[in-house]
């Protein structure tokens, strides 16, 4: 694609690398086959090159941002299906994280866009108050169908029936092992530790039990993808800035084999660290994270789990995209759980995102709405006796559709090695589910 920026907007890295990621793209149209929104919309501006055509023309004129664009920008998911579609290597993610953040910070929302957003970034990445926030909207869910919000509708719907215990094995601590195979900072996260605790648990349990050693570094927080998903870099920055610090002070103190991440929308911001901090005086710091951030498939493979007889239990796998197209991990849950004796399927057009996407199904839920019936659909038609996921926010969309159980995929792996059965398939699923203490 040729490009019309001036030497002097060149200057800026931002608007350098959206100039080298256009200049990749060859409008072949690929990306349209894979895009959830085109397929749902079927509009070429709700597909990645026509965003891309979008983006370029606000970004070359440098023009405030108009309702048209700011509609379609908002519409894609970053799902990155397009990135593994893509046969030029076009690198959709920086150009769309780029456009918001211009968006941001050139575009006037309507204020109820802007309080929306302003809730959503100042509650969710934060534990404590997206518990009470949840309670509320337990509270509040009778007169849901009386707001004229359907945004405030899906933000009451997606609270669930029971908000478990806070789980003290998300404390900063060490779960040390007898003889130590490698030395591990978990990454704790902050919405899941509201929404599922049994996540972090399982993990734990299952790290340890095969020889790494667990560290709960001290200070670590919100990855801050929520917020840099919105455009708001300064925020988003800011808790990552957190994280790098409280990992790279367990680094250099005792050493580290990996970061550990166990949602899989956290793991690909992470893995971008060293994108986002490059001129920054924490560049070479966050890059040294960046390189050793894996998801807990990756780690797992290393740690080398042993084969499980088989158990005669279907297994839907869903692909989590964050984890299949932002990080490239398409086998690795699957082979652990083949490898532990599950019978592992997968549903049609895997490929596709459910329309979680992190925040996207509570400011676009219409078509969230859509994109999670057709997910369940696929997934239900293989008739499985639990469904897998490696992101909270696949399970909390995909779970609020089916009555099949949906658990993560360490919890069937803790569960397959020795560990509890994971709450989430006992006889009684309104009971709120028990935290097992590790120490």
């Amino acid at each position: 694609m040729q490009t019309t920026f001036t030497p002097e907007q060149l200057t800026d890295p931002s608007t350098q690398r959206a100039n080298e990621i256009l200049r990749a793209c060859v409008h072949c149209g690929f990306c349209t086959a894979t895009c959830p929104t085109y397929q749902v919309l079927g509009d070429e501006l709700d597909s990645p090159r026509g965003r891309i055509y979008l983006i370029k023309d606000m970004l070359e004129n440098e023009r405030v941002p108009d309702e048209k664009t700011v509609k379609h920008i908002d519409r894609c998911l970053s799902c990155l299906a397009c990135m593994t579609t893509c046969p030029s290597g076009v690198h959709y993610m920086h150009l769309i994280d780029h456009a918001r953040a211009y968006i941001e910070e050139n575009y006037d929302r309507p204020l109820s866009e802007r309080a929306l957003r302003w809730v959503l970034a100042r509650i969710l990445p934060y534990p404590t108050r997206f518990r009470v926030a949840l309670l509320g909207a337990k509270i509040a869910r009778p007169f849901a169908r009386f707001l004229p919000d359907p945004r405030l509708r899906a933000m009451i719907a997606m609270a669930p029936k029971q908000v478990p215990p806070v789980s003290k094995n998300d404390d900063p601590q060490t779960f040390a092992v007898a003889e130590p195979k490698m030395r591990v900072a978990l990454m704790t996260g902050c919405a899941q530790r509201a929404l599922n605790t049994d996540i972090n648990d399982a993990t734990i349990r299952l790290l340890t039990r095969h020889g790494a050693e667990v560290v709960i570094p001290d200070g670590q927080g919100c990855c801050g993808a929520l917020t840099h998903h919105m455009g708001k870099e300064t925020e988003s920055h800011a808790t990552a800035a957190k994280n790098i610090k409280a990992w790279v002070k367990q680094m250099d103190a005792g050493g580290l084999d990996a970061i550990v991440i166990n949602t899989s929308g956290c793991g690909t911001t992470v893995k971008d660290y060293g994108h986002m901090f490059r001129n920054d005086p924490l560049a070479a710091d966050a890059a040294r994270v960046s390189a050793i951030a894996m998801d807990v498939s990756e780690v797992l493979m290393k740690l080398d789990l042993p084969k499980g007889d088989a158990k005669g239990t279907k297994v839907a796998y869903h692909a989590a995209c964050s984890l299949q197209h932002g990080q490239q991990i398409k086998t690795y849950p699957k082979d652990l759980l083949k490898n532990a004796g599950f019978t592992v399927l997968e549903p049609k057009d895997s490929h596709l995102c459910c329309g979680s996407a992190g925040t996207y199904n509570l400011m676009q839920p219409e078509i969230s709405g859509q994109l999670k019936e057709r997910k369940v659909q696929t997934l239900e038609a293989l008739t499985p006796d639990i469904i897998a996921a490696g992101n909270i926010g696949c399970m909390m969309q995909i779970g609020s559709a089916t009555d099949v159980p949906i658990v993560h995929t360490v919890e069937l792996l803790d569960w397959a090695t020795g560990g509890p059965q994971p709450p989430a398939l006992t006889a009684d699923k309104n009971a709120t589910p028990a935290v097992p203490m590790l120490r």
